[in-house]
């Protein structure tokens, strides 16, 4: 057994790509991802299952079809299964999501932001 802590700072500087989530570790069939993005995503949904965002460093703004929430450093938010959302970024943004394992980050929608799954740094 590895009984060392993940330490965030050193993970997001193993990578300087966007919209590419890495794995850092899982918990029962759950994947904890680090990614940085900035920038428009796309409209998508995840009909099974939710999705939480936590912001480590900037803001992040989730657009709905109906309103939309920003998210700050140390501030995290989870989107309901099957709710069409856009995450956006003015700025490059550090967060964490925190979703089951094999999730596709576009949903059904697929496409050129399509990132493989199971990446681990």
């Amino acid at each position: 057994m590895n009984y060392k802590a993940i330490n965030l700072d050193e993970k997001f500087g193993l990578f300087t790509e966007q919209w590419q989530p890495k794995v850092i570790a899982e918990m029962n069939d759950y994947q904890f991802k680090v990614v940085k993005l900035q920038g428009d995503f796309i409209w998508h949904d995840h009909k099974d299952t939710d999705e939480t965002f936590i912001v480590i460093e900037g803001t992040l703004r989730i657009d709905f079809l109906d309103g939309a929430v920003s998210i700050g450093p140390g501030e995290m938010f989870v989107v309901p299964k099957g709710v069409e959302h856009k995450p956006y970024a003015e700025h490059e943004v550090r967060l964490m999501l925190i979703e089951p394992r094999g999730l596709r980050n576009t949903g059904d929608e697929g496409g050129e932001r399509t990132a493989a799954n199971d990446v681990w740094i």
